[in-house]
């Protein structure tokens, strides 16, 4: 995933998946700077930060 998608994400009302590391995420936040966003996972609180590079959206169509 690029800045920019995480940006529309965090703009756009639309439910998007993201997953990091096989887990549904919700963004937080970013820090444009250093390329990272603060994540929270679905599955419980924790709460990290990873590398926008790192976020993914799984293709429905596959």
């Amino acid at each position: 995933m690029d800045l920019k998608r995480v940006h529309f994400i965090l703009d756009n009302k639309e439910k998007c998946d993201v997953f990091y590391d096989d887990r549904p995420v919700w963004i937080q936040g970013v820090d444009s700077s250093n390329d990272i966003a603060k994540v929270g996972f679905v599955d419980n609180f924790e709460e990290k930060d990873v590398y926008i590079e790192d976020l993914y959206e799984k293709n429905l169509f596959n």
